[in-house]
């Protein structure tokens, strides 16, 4: 069963453009990416913007928006992906579909999955998937009343390619990456970390993962375990206190103190307070600012960034 928390957003773009304005940089690392549109906005102004996910889903729409210069989904392209893509096979090569689609989807995009392989360009590839992956969005978004006001899928896929926003070329070699948070940090050196706290997890099937595309783009459900098991003890996984969850993050900035500056976006939802993430913060390095965004009447949550 859903709560008021899991269907609050990852974060809010106003708030932490204005606060990032306040702070010099010229490069950043996204340790957690789970939508690339603050990465995107960053590049317009000529941020060298790196960033990443554990997640496939996240990690492949950051590819196409903020490591992609300007590249764009041909007509042609198009015509590839959508090629035969409702026409059946002797078996799915993804049987996991039959999960989340009925048989007729789960053929369309089992197809379109493999026909995305035969384009030529890895950013091309990486829009296609993304574009793929809002298609499924929109098919979930309908129960059985409202089913029968769906467009077909080939049609959709057209529809969202048509309105994908330009990526920007800022000229610099922006980076994407599907690492844990942790491996990432230490690999990256760049002026500045915006580190967007997932929210504690106490159930491990609040994974954090869109759990449909991540098997679509995989190609089955059995990588679950191995996948928990490379997860498990790292910030973002599920944990089994609160002090579990800070000491996560704690040994996280610890990973991440050679980069300078720090801002790091907190939703105060009840679990976690924010002065328990500032004295986590403190024990590591020295808290500069606490910026704080009321968002209850919307979601019952407060945003709060931290900068050190």
């Amino acid at each position: 069963m859903l709560t008021k928390f899991d269907t609050m957003p990852d974060g809010w773009l106003a708030f932490e453009l204005n606060i990032l304005r306040r702070l010099k940089f010229a490069s950043i690392i996204l340790p957690f990416t789970p939508d690339p549109h603050l990465g995107s906005y960053l590049k317009r102004w000529n941020v060298r913007v790196l960033a990443n996910d554990p997640a496939q889903s996240a990690w492949i729409k950051a590819v196409g928006a903020i490591q992609n210069n300007g590249e764009k989904l041909s007509d042609e392209d198009v015509e590839i992906v959508l090629e035969d893509a409702y026409v059946p096979h002797y078996r799915l090569q993804n049987e996991s579909l039959k999960k989340w689609f009925t048989e007729t989807d789960a053929w369309w995009f089992d197809n379109v999955r493999q026909n995305v392989e035969k384009l030529g360009s890895p950013l091309a590839r990486a829009i296609a998937l993304s574009v793929g992956i809002e298609v499924g969005d929109y098919v979930l978004s309908f129960g059985e009343e409202t089913r029968r006001l769906r467009q077909p899928l080939s049609k959709v896929f057209e529809r969202l390619r048509s309105i994908q926003p330009e990526a920007f070329n800022n000229g610099q070699n922006n980076l994407c990456q599907n690492k844990s948070a942790a491996e990432f940090a230490a690999e990256s050196s760049t002026d500045s970390m915006f580190l967007r706290l997932p929210r504690a997890r106490f159930q491990k099937q609040n994974s954090g993962f869109n759990l449909w595309s991540e098997e679509w783009l995989r190609g089955d459900d059995k990588f679950w375990s191995d996948l928990e098991t490379a997860q498990n003890g790292k910030l973002g996984t599920f944990t089994e206190t609160k002090s579990q969850h800070l000491s996560l993050l704690e040994e996280f900035l610890r990973t991440a103190r050679h980069i300078p500056t720090w801002a790091i976006e907190h939703i105060e939802n009840g679990f976690v307070s924010t002065q328990e993430i500032v004295e986590t913060i403190s024990r590591v390095r020295r808290v500069d600012t606490i910026f704080s965004k009321d968002f209850s009447e919307l979601t019952g949550a407060k945003a709060v960034i931290i900068t050190a």
